[in-house]
C-alpha cells in the first residue's frame, strides 16, 4: 500500500466517525492526522471516497469557513446540501449557518484519555 493509499483510509476512518448533524473540515482532519498542511490531500480523499464500503459520508466534510466547496465532486452538485439538511444542518448560498455550532473537530471528540 502507498504512503497515499494508506493516508486516504485514515482520512475515510476519520469521516466516518462524525456524527449525523454535524461537519468538520479538511484542515481539522489534517491536523489531526499529524499533517497539518496536507487540507489538500484530505480533499483528494474526500474525492475518491465515493463508493467506498463501508460508505464514507464525505457531505460532512467542508472548507475552514463552512463553505460546501466540495459539492461539485457529487453525482448531482445539490446532493451534498440535500444530504446535510436531512441531517439537519441549514444550508444558505453553499454555507453551513451556525457553522461553529455544528461543528466536530477530531482533535477534542476523538481525544485519548
Amino acid at each position: 500500500m502507498t504512503k497515499t493509499e494508506s493516508f486516504f483510509l485514515d482520512v475515510f476512518e476519520i469521516v466516518r466517525l462524525i456524527p449525523k448533524g454535524r461537519v468538520t473540515s479538511y484542515g481539522a482532519i489534517a491536523k489531526y492526522l499529524g499533517t497539518g498542511k496536507s487540507a489538500r490531500m484530505v480533499g483528494w480523499a474526500m474525492n475518491a471516497s465515493h463508493g467506498q464500503n463501508p460508505k464514507v459520508p464525505a457531505h460532512r466534510v467542508v472548507n475552514s469557513k463552512g463553505l460546501l466547496t466540495g459539492k461539485f465532486h457529487f453525482s448531482d452538485p445539490n446532493q451534498m446540501q440535500e444530504l446535510l439538511e436531512k441531517e439537519g444542518i441549514v444550508v444558505k448560498d453553499d454555507q453551513i449557518k451556525d457553522y461553529k455550532t455544528h461543528f466536530w473537530d477530531p482533535a477534542i471528540e476523538l481525544e485519548i484519555e
